[in-house]
């Protein structure tokens, strides 16, 4: 039975929006950050979301959005790379905390996009070992670009990034069909500090 004071993707993507434009604007609420809030969470914990980002010093996703403390189970990797260890987190967001919205977060200027890019270049220099194959994953979304410009790439790549999320996962896949989840990629304006949706899967309603 669905719990009716459950919030639909609909509803916590509204509120994301709502934060990010109080950070933009200079008037972040900071809501959920007080001692009260920390003990009320030493023994349980119900986010409203899941974000999937960049591991980016600059993408403090509670900042961002203007969450406070439990509000967002946040995965993090440089490049928001799909990984068996990623999905694992995700489908554990979904299925046991029951979170309806996973945002893939992205961002201009990456630096693991800039080194896939480099990195597909012929005179290229070889990265070390494991950062060359984690930015393996990033490359076809160089040749899949309409030009190798940072800002292509990145969205082409945060589209693939979102595409994999649901490919790979027959649980999120499920979730979406069934209306209970969304999955929104947004990408992150550095100067703005704008989250700009750039892909939908699922019901968000129509300010998408």
């Amino acid at each position: 039975m669905t719990d009716p004071a459950r919030r639909t993707p609909a509803e916590v993507w509204r509120e994301m929006v709502r934060g990010n434009e109080r950070f933009v604007a200079g008037a972040p609420q900071h809501p959920r950050q007080d001692v009260e809030r920390r003990e009320k969470l030493a023994t349980t914990q119900a986010p409203h979301a899941a974000l999937f980002g960049c591991s980016d010093s600059r993408l403090a996703a509670e900042i961002i959005f203007d969450k406070g403390l439990g509000d967002l189970f946040v995965v993090r990797n440089a490049g928001q790379v799909i990984s068996d260890s990623a999905i694992a987190s995700l489908e554990y967001a979904v299925a046991v905390l029951d979170v309806p919205l996973i945002v893939v977060l992205a961002h201009d200027a990456c630096g693991a996009v800039q080194a896939a890019i480099d990195l597909d270049r012929p005179d290229a220099r070889p990265l070390p070992p494991h950062i060359a194959g984690h930015i393996a994953a990033i490359r076809p979304s160089v040749r899949a670009a309409p030009s190798r410009d940072p800002e292509h790439v990145g969205i082409v790549h945060l589209q693939r990034t979102v595409s994999d999320l649901v490919a790979r996962s027959e649980l999120i896949t499920d979730a979406v069909a069934e209306g209970r989840l969304a999955v929104v990629g947004a990408n992150y304006k550095l100067l703005e500090g704008t989250a700009v949706p750039a892909v939908v899967v699922g019901d968000v309603g129509s300010d998408s």
